[in-house]
């Protein structure tokens, strides 16, 4: 039986590039074809990712997914379309219900304060200082290709809900949550909040570290999760 395709969502001022390296290699090892999603630009990020995450989904049922802010949109989507979500593959879930003082809530609006105050060039000399090599570069091309919109995009990011417990265990479809370990900004423990809301979850715990090695592992550790809640 042919696997349905995987529509992935990137993180908070991320960018598609970044999902793609995380889960295309794992998923086309099972014959998953992945399909990454390039963020809006500005305060339209999380409307416009949902939007183009349910025409992805027009031809059929979907692995949904994404990291952080990915993970939180791809699962209110499979609330509001069951018949459409054939799984869901999380990376880092970052709160639950409103954001209030989450810390990926708060990064997100120190980090809209930056490029206020500083502009993109000026915020990412002073949020890629001390940060690992891999981390730097992640940032540094994903808020260059936001650009002016970036501020906006952080800020409306920052404020969006996530699913609360009772919207995710409305969710009966088997569901892969990736977490690491020695991130405090997307904590661990809400990963097992999550799965232990819903009612077919798995989760597999890498690290940061590991990442930073390789952008697959993160991927790897969502579909050994998802693997793992279907069977």
């Amino acid at each position: 039986m042919p696997q349905p395709a995987a529509v992935l969502l990137p993180g908070t001022g991320s960018d598609e590039v970044f999902v793609r390296s995380v889960f295309a290699g794992p998923l086309d090892a099972f014959g998953i074809r992945t399909h990454a999603l390039a963020p809006p630009r500005g305060a339209a990020v999380t409307v416009g990712l949902l939007t183009a995450l349910d025409a992805a989904a027009s031809g059929g049922p979907v692995l949904a997914g994404g990291i952080s802010l990915g993970a939180h949109l791809a699962a209110e989507w499979a609330v509001r379309h069951p018949g459409r979500c054939a799984g869901l593959l999380l990376a880092m879930p970052a709160w639950c219900g409103d954001p209030d003082d989450a810390p990926a809530s708060l990064a997100a609006r120190a980090s809209a304060d930056l490029v206020t105050r500083h502009g993109v060039a000026g915020a990412l000399r002073l949020a890629t200082a001390g940060v690992a090599p891999w981390l730097a570069g992640e940032l540094t091309r994903a808020w260059q290709r936001h650009g002016d919109g970036l501020a906006a995009g952080l800020r409306a990011a920052a404020a969006h809900p996530a699913p609360t417990p009772d919207e995710l265990a409305s969710i009966e479809v088997p569901v892969g949550i990736a977490a690491c370990t020695d991130d405090p900004v997307h904590p661990a423990g809400v990963a097992h909040a999550w799965a232990a809301a819903l009612p077919r979850a798995a989760v597999v715990e890498t690290t940061l570290a590991a990442l930073g090695a390789d952008r697959e592992s993160l991927g790897r550790a969502a579909l050994l999760a998802w693997l793992r809640a279907a069977g």
